[in-house]
């Protein structure tokens, strides 16, 4: 079995917890939203018994959380979490994007989800940009060519977007980086790797102090 075929759902459940994961990373489901068993696998059009498997399965991740008489809903991550999420994004970011050159997959997709930013830029739809931001970041984790990595970012994803979801403005936490996502673009088709890494970790420490910030500001209301 190759990596590829390795990374592959390898039942329902992984499928629908895919599915939900996707949700998450995209804005679909935001913090302290409480999902409905029913409304969820009717949409889903799964049983309720592959839905709690899912559950179980984005509750440990620390996307879900459930409670006691209050059934399940979205987690909100704290500040500690989001220190710790920023850690493991730049070390394997920036890993990656050294790997990275002009033909790779990667690169193209890191063009489309920049493209999709701007769209989303002049169409005044900051929800769309900020999806468009996290496809930028997982294509940049496509640069290094492992599935497994791929898919142990998307949990990263998700719940990165849950702690851009707390605090709700979009238009704040993303427009300001979509400038730099074509820079650093432009350091890979140039075939700068060392430059697009340098450019890459001083994004992502600024965009950590931002959101920390934001936080702060919102704890002391």
């Amino acid at each position: 079995m190759n990596d590829a075929s390795a990374a592959l759902p390898r039942s329902l459940g992984e499928t629908i917890t895919q599915e939900i994961r996707r949700m998450l990373v995209e804005g679909e489901l935001v913090p302290g939203q409480r999902l409905s068993e029913a409304a969820l696998a009717e949409t889903l059009d799964i049983s309720r018994n592959t839905l709690r498997e899912a559950f179980r399965v984005l509750t440990r991740e620390g996307l879900l959380k459930h409670e006691p008489n209050r059934g399940v809903t979205v987690a909100e991550p704290d500040m500690g979490s989001i220190i710790d999420i920023y850690r493991v994004r730049r070390f394997i970011e920036c890993q990656a994007i050294a790997q990275g050159y002009p033909q790779h997959p990667g690169a193209k997709h890191m063009r489309e989800a920049v493209e999709t930013g701007e769209r989303g830029r002049e169409a005044k739809d900051w929800v769309a940009v900020g999806t468009a931001n996290m496809m930028f970041h997982q294509a940049v984790v496509e640069l290094a060519d492992s599935p497994r990595l791929l898919a142990f970012y998307g949990q990263i994803s998700a719940e990165l977007r849950l702690a851009f979801g707390v605090l709700n403005d979009p238009q704040f936490l993303h427009v300001p980086y979509l400038d730099m996502n074509g820079q650093i673009l432009r350091c890979v088709e140039e075939g700068r790797p060392t430059d697009a890494r340098a450019m890459l970790e001083s994004y992502l420490v600024q965009s950590e102090r931002t959101v920390l910030a934001a936080y702060e500001r919102r704890a002391r209301r």
